[in-house]
């Protein structure tokens, strides 16, 4: 009876194991499908592929940590994952989206974006358990992903499918590569008190941006996507000013205006 009960156990543990992994495969399958559309030309296709990644991406993290199945083997296949997904399916889908009339320069971007993910990964697994998770040093890739995905689906909304300036498209896909490696932190929305109980009017506006999502969603995603990627730098450039700021503040006043000796 106690081995029966020790198999059953044995046996519904490795199933809760499969849980969060299939969550990672259908991120897999995203990516990999985003690749095969933007070959084939089918660009909104491709974008709306790379976003649905981006949601089984956020699911499998969150699923494994709720069942407490999380692996190193779990954490490996993710990051290969997203390396596909956020990495070589962006580039490759941008490159032949807006930026094969480029050439060398196109392509060299787009690989550019993919090596700066894989080193993104490959920092944030070594940094676990070492830094808070309360920011993320640098921007992370699925949000890099998700705002060239987004571009192409507002792009393709506003009817620039066929017409977008190809070097606006490389400076955002430079920058972004740029964003993702360096040591620029962004909210990674995982403190508890964000979740704990808020004001009504908190409850209002988080209902007017999801009509506004529902209604706009190209335009709702870019504008969300643009919001997130450029408040790292807002945030960072806030923090200079205010320490320059301090730092004049406790000067001396011989510093300040300078010497009244001659």
């Amino acid at each position: 009876m106690k081995r029966k009960k020790r198999f059953e156990k044995e046996t519904l543990k490795r199933g809760i194991y499969l849980l969060p992994n299939i969550f990672t495969s259908l991120n897999l399958f995203c990516g990999f499908f985003a690749i095969v559309a933007a070959v084939d030309g089918k660009f909104v296709a491709a974008a709306c592929a790379i976003v649905i990644a981006g949601l089984f991406d956020n699911l499998d993290g969150k699923i494994a940590r709720a069942t407490n199945t999380t692996s190193k083997f779990g954490v490996e296949y993710d990051s290969l994952a997203d390396l596909i997904s956020f990495g070589l399916a962006p580039g490759m889908m941008v490159y032949l989206w807006a930026l094969r009339p480029m050439g060398r320069m196109g392509w060299l971007a787009g690989f550019l974006f993919m090596a700066c993910g894989a080193l993104r990964l490959a920092r944030f697994n070594t940094q676990v358990g070492t830094v808070s998770s309360d920011k993320f040093i640098g921007l992370p890739i699925p949000a890099a992903a998700g705002m060239n995905a987004t571009t192409v689906l507002f792009c393709h909304k506003m009817g620039w499918g066929a017409s977008v300036n190809p070097f606006i498209i490389l400076v955002m896909l430079y920058s972004l590569s740029f964003l993702m490696v360096s040591t620029i932190k962004y909210n990674s929305f995982k403190r508890p008190e964000l979740f704990k109980k808020m004001g009504f009017n908190s409850l209002v506006v988080a209902l007017l941006v999801l009509i506004f999502i529902a209604a706009q969603p190209q335009i709702a995603l870019f504008s969300i996507g643009l919001v997130y990627t450029l408040s790292g730098p807002v945030s960072t450039l806030r923090r200079v000013f205010h320490l320059k700021s301090v730092e004049e503040a406790d000067a001396p006043d011989d510093e300040k205006h300078g010497s009244d000796l001659i």
